[in-house]
């Protein structure tokens, strides 16, 4: 393997490397700075841990050292993490899943935005968040002509790289030299009214160039690092997982014969985690051949899709894999890269195309309602989880849109389908099929009480069903006939939990 300096073919350029002490210089207390990076893949290692020294130190003397940061999703501990124990985090967006810089946000310390990962680049553009001082971007190298290879995540790096007044390169000699020609990077969308249709027809093609383009005089320093992405482990599945999994596997099927998708289903965009991993590896013996997937994160189950020749082709912003499917990935790169294509967030995110492509989109949730309204971000309706991230996106414009969850929490003290839901991150309007252990709620062409008696009766555990079923027969009586809701009860089981720890009347 090249070492990170071997990685800078561009001769003016190899002038410009520095030590992670040097480029945490240019960063000062109150400036916007923009991270890459997205779901632990493709973050900065380096240079983050300079600033949290450089703002412990500030904060040791008695000066004030905060930064305002932007990210395209989550990073790591060496990034989100260190920045936060450091206290070194002023306001942060779009999303993020560090617990330090989580229970700072929950109590007040640091302030935050959550943003739908479309919007994030285009509102910076915009200028909605002032200037963008400096941006510090990982890569896996500099051709010689200047133009930058991608490392395992593009997210927002097109916007930091244009929009960022000085740019710090990290350049990471463990990111796969291979990577050069897997990206796919258009950046021509613009600001409305004149932003651009993006011309992709199918979730295989590209459009664009492999490479980022940045202007070589606002790069301020390159620091060589040596360092691995966070490549969490999944767990294997458990039967709940796998119970999750078999039913939506069964409504494809169901679909397929009822005519409303094709054999080979259509491109399939799945959220993060163990539930989103094994509904993918229940494709792996499933009927579906042919599959394609038009998503954010690529995981392990996908992977392991295409690597079996289940899956065709695989559109993602980031490549986020547990260590044994990153050496998988390694492995086989010379097949992943005509079958893998990395893309900025603004394109795999976007609206238009998620629509038109057809997308089936799964995401988690932490709650649904009997109307099916979905809560994915705030636990009892007042403590932030990680954000919104891309289900927005996903749910809103999908060609079937799935919220999944277990039907409880924290031992069956928690249930995680509630007559009201603490907070709306996803409406009734935009939810389809929810999907619990106990059971699959197709909602489409459903009423609000039609919807409320197949939820109850389908997704609920049965712990709470006689509740839930009391609950909606007492809201029917009460009258409001479209929408039963009883106002001073709706919200009574968060609040039961809250005063008791349990959701449940004992």
């Amino acid at each position: 393997m090249s070492t990170a300096a071997e990685r800078i073919q561009h001769a003016g350029l190899r002038q410009k490397i520095i030590s992670a002490e040097q480029a945490a210089a240019f960063i000062e207390n109150g400036m916007t700075v923009g991270i890459s990076g997205f779901t632990g893949a493709g973050y900065p290692k380096a240079v983050p841990a300079a600033v949290a020294a450089k703002a412990q130190a500030a904060h040791a003397a008695g000066k004030p050292f905060k930064i305002r940061m932007i990210t395209g999703a989550s990073t790591a501990d060496e990034c989100d993490g260190v920045l936060s124990r450091a206290n070194a985090i002023s306001f942060r967006s779009p999303f993020q899943s560090d617990p330090t810089l989580r229970n700072q946000i929950n109590a007040g310390e640091a302030a935050y935005m959550d943003v739908h990962l479309s919007h994030i680049e285009q509102q910076v553009r915009a200028g909605f968040f002032g200037e963008m001082d400096v941006a510090v971007v990982e890569v896996a190298g500099i051709a010689a002509d200047g133009k930058l290879i991608p490392s395992l995540a593009v997210g927002t790096n097109v916007t930091w790289l244009q929009q960022a007044k000085k740019v710090i390169l990290e350049v990471n000699a463990q990111q796969n030299a291979k990577l050069e020609g897997m990206a796919d990077i258009y950046d021509s969308i613009g600001l409305a009214p004149h932003r651009k249709p993006i011309p992709l027809t199918e979730a295989g093609e590209r459009i664009a160039t492999p490479y980022l383009h940045c202007d070589l005089d606002k790069i301020a320093g390159i620091v060589l690092t040596d360092a691995s992405d966070r490549n969490s482990k999944f767990a294997e599945p458990d039967e709940m997982s796998k119970s999750i999994a078999a039913q939506i596997i069964d409504f494809f099927s169901h679909e397929v014969k009822a005519g409303r998708l094709p054999k080979n289903l259509l491109p399939l965009q799945s959220g993060v985690g163990n539930v989103a991993n094994a509904v993918l590896a229940g494709l792996q013996d499933g009927p579906f051949d042919n599959l394609t997937g038009y998503t954010e994160v690529l995981q392990d189950g996908m992977l392991d899709l295409i690597l079996s020749g289940k899956m065709l082709s695989a559109s993602a912003t980031a490549l986020s894999f547990s260590p044994d499917a990153l050496q998988r990935f390694n492995d086989h790169i010379d097949e992943l890269r005509g079958k893998i294509i990395l893309r900025p967030q603004e394109v795999t995110n976007n609206p238009e195309l998620i629509r038109r492509l057809g997308i089936i989109g799964m995401n988690a949730m932490i709650e649904a309602d009997i109307y099916g309204n979905v809560n994915s971000t705030h636990i009892m309706g007042t403590k932030m989880m990680n954000g919104i991230g891309g289900s927005g996106d996903f749910a809103r414009n999908s060609y079937l849109s799935f919220f999944v969850s277990p039907s409880v929490a924290k031992g069956g003290s928690i249930s995680c389908i509630v007559p009201m839901v603490s907070h709306h991150d996803h409406t009734e309007h935009d939810v389809m099929v929810l999907v619990t252990e106990q059971g699959l709620a197709d909602l489409r062409g459903k009423s609000p009480r039609e919807r409320a008696r197949l939820i109850i009766e389908n997704c609920a555990h049965p712990d709470y069903r006689d509740a839930l079923r009391d609950y909606f027969d007492r809201a029917e009586k009460a009258g409001g006939l479209h929408t039963p809701h009883l106002l001073n009860e709706a919200l009574s089981w968060h609040q039961r939990f809250v005063e008791t720890g349990d959701m449940r009347v004992k």
